[in-house]
């Protein structure tokens, strides 16, 4: 840990300082070149220049369904912009190509790479190259720190994994903290925590952001699960241990409650709370009184009414008795997005599931539409993996990309958006030329 200890405190005392650091949001803002006051990025690596695809953030008005003839380049900093991390306040994106594999931070409000001011001089935040793929990164609350989990990031005399500490005001790697196969993290509300969970582990990983790079090991260790893949936070103290079980190696799903407060640094406890059987558990999220959680058990058969071999399920779970409320059948495949819209249809996400696609008659893919006011469930017309997903705040639309294209939902029909009249955004969709991946809203 002592490579941590000099780059965190390294980082402590840089002297540069971020342009507008400070601001609580960028929701009035509209000094960007596009103008608008509530706008979604949304990441394409093959937009085109005329000359092939060039990589851009493309910015879509998501007050009309418009795409804004401004676009944030890309070129020279992430050559294959994918996932993205907002910034708690909206200020900052933060975008990973696995191209080079680079993170690179936008200004939201400038809608460009972010700037330093090092005396008189503005300079370009440098994109940081991390030692291999995330498929999990986040923005520190102070928007200074960013974490990226890396599971083949290599560690000398350890197995490959790593926490990447990133510092987003030099745009260097400030620590890497070694968790072997950290493949996802999940911070506390306060940001303090940060739950790591690593490949074929039935350990979670808990990192103390503040005692990193001090001379205690921020890492602790909580043990007794079963291939945990994520977590649910409801407050500082208290998490939902997702338990993958059959799907990712493991014995049984479950859903296990952390209560009670993290364990302190440098210490392994064992787990000894209260979890609850379901039948698959990637990817969950808590509304109100009610958590979602979606998995695929093995070779579990779909039934009548649809052609896919398999598929996934939906458990719906009463947080205050710790019970089953309800189930729904899903696609299959890795549910790694999920997302409720302000009038309650929750959408679900996956890769590499069964596509569906029978000449005039049924077609389905990754996306599941899960109605939690009358718990039914539709499942789209689109074949594809589902790689971003955006409920758009005010409105009852939700921003999907899948296979590469960003489709808009209406959530009162739970179907494409149609609208008549408007030739500016194609009858209610946005046609974006290129091969997008993720969708943030900003504002």
């Amino acid at each position: 840990m002592k490579r941590t200890l000099i780059s965190i405190l390294a980082l402590v005392t840089a002297s540069v300082t971020m342009i507008s650091c400070g601001s609580s949001s960028s929701s009035n803002n509209t000094q960007g070149p596009s103008k608008l006051k509530f706008r979604t990025f949304i990441s394409n690596p093959l937009s085109p220049n005329g000359a092939g695809g060039a990589p851009v953030l493309n910015i879509v008005d998501a007050s009309k369904d418009v795409l804004s003839f401004s676009r944030i380049s890309l070129a020279g900093n992430s050559a294959q912009p994918g996932l993205m991390a907002l910034s708690p306040n909206l200020q900052f994106t933060l975008v990973f190509s696995p191209s080079g594999n680079s993170a690179t931070l936008i200004d939201n409000t400038r809608e460009g790479i972010a700037q330093v001011t090092n005396g008189t001089t503005n300079t370009p935040v440098p994109s940081i190259n991390l030692p291999g793929v995330t498929e999990s990164m986040f923005i520190g609350n102070a928007n200074t720190t960013a974490y990226a989990a890396v599971p083949t990031a290599p560690i000398t005399g350890q197995a490959p994994g790593a926490v990447e500490v990133l510092n987003l005001q030099t745009g260097s790697i400030a620590a890497s903290i070694p968790v072997p196969g950290a493949h996802y993290i999940v911070p506390s509300p306060d940001g303090n925590h940060i739950l790591v969970f690593s490949d074929n582990s039935d350990t979670v990983t808990v990192i103390t952001a503040i005692a990193i790079g001090t001379h205690t090991d921020p890492r602790s260790y909580i043990t007794g699960f079963d291939h945990p893949v994520w977590g649910v936070f409801t407050d500082n103290a208290t998490a939902y241990i997702l338990n993958c079980g059959p799907q990712c190696g493991g014995i049984a799903a479950g859903v296990s409650l952390l209560s009670g407060g993290l364990p302190a640094p440098a210490t392994t406890i064992p787990f000894n709370g209260t979890t609850i059987p379901v039948s698959g558990a990637t990817m969950g999220l808590v509304s109100g009184s009610t958590l979602y959680v979606a998995g695929t058990p093995p070779a579990t058969a779909c039934g009548g009414g649809t052609a896919a071999p398999s598929c996934g399920k939906l458990s719906v779970i009463d947080t205050g008795s710790m019970t089953i409320a309800g189930a729904a059948s899903i696609t299959d495949g890795y549910h790694a997005r999920m997302q409720i819209s302000k009038d309650g249809q929750l959408f679900i996400g996956a890769r590499g599931c069964s596509n569906v696609s029978v000449s005039g008659g049924e077609v389905r893919g990754c996306l599941s539409i899960f109605n939690a006011n009358r718990s039914s469930v539709v499942i789209p017309p689109q074949n594809g993996d589902v790689t971003g997903i955006q409920p758009i705040t005010s409105r009852n639309v939700v921003y999907v990309v899948q296979n590469g294209a960003l489709a808009i939902y209406d959530t009162t029909t739970d179907k494409l958006q149609v609208t008549t009249g408007n030739t500016q955004n194609n009858n209610g969709q946005v046609n974006i030329v290129g091969q997008l991946f993720d969708v943030k809203l900003v504002d």
